[in-house]
């Protein structure tokens, strides 16, 4: 049993707190504990990602804020993975284009989106096949660790479409037409790569921290 009823998601970034609550929300109803960002601990440095896979930076991060708060931590690392370009950008998914990208002015998403629709140009649709993939880890203070994987497949679009997501979402279509940017917030947590994650995860939450 813990003392301290706080669990840190490895993240300066309030949308993925209040996202990751709202996946959370029964097992955080039932053990009473409270999801915090890191911004909870504001003299914390952020963690270089050194890991070649997803796993493993996720890990990194959890394991550093577990070490560094003294609570539960989880952490994720996410990207896509395109079928005809070997798995790429995959852990490098949010610097795919890298600093030229930022060089033009447009956001990071905008350039990443338009660098990977350039490079896919001549694919065509048989051979769009991508997915999304995250690792999802669970790092307790005294050294447990645990880590899930979710996936969310579809195909690449041609532009992007859809305002509800960050990232590659407006990319991906799944099956029913839709981009992952063009589900609600209720719909993209039950098939997103992160809602399946965490939701497997958020059992080890309960069983290990209850």
């Amino acid at each position: 049993m813990v003392t301290d009823r706080r669990l840190v998601l490895a993240t300066r970034n309030p949308g993925k707190v209040g996202e990751l609550r709202d996946i959370l929300a029964d097992v955080l109803g039932r053990t009473g504990l409270e999801l915090v960002g890191l911004d909870a601990f504001p003299d914390l440095e952020d963690v270089v990602e050194s890991g070649v896979t997803f796993a493993q930076n996720a890990l990194l991060k959890a394991r550093y804020a577990a070490s560094s708060t003294g609570v539960p931590a989880l952490a994720d690392d996410s990207g896509l993975a395109v079928d005809v370009l070997g798995g790429a950008p995959g852990i490098f998914s949010a610097r795919w284009s890298g600093p030229l990208g930022e060089a033009t002015g447009r956001s990071k998403d905008e350039a990443n989106n338009d660098l990977l629709l350039a490079q896919l140009a001549d694919v065509p649709e048989e051979h769009r096949g991508a997915g999304f993939v995250c690792a999802a880890a669970l790092v307790l203070p005294g050294g447990e660790e645990v880590v899930r994987e979710g996936s969310c497949r579809g195909v690449l679009g041609r532009e992007p479409r859809g305002t509800n997501g960050f990232g590659y979402d407006p990319l991906l279509v799944r099956p029913d037409g839709r981009t992952l940017a063009e589900h609600t917030a209720a719909e993209k947590h039950a098939i997103s790569h992160r809602g399946e994650a965490f939701s497997a995860l958020a059992q080890d939450v309960e069983a290990l921290l209850d």
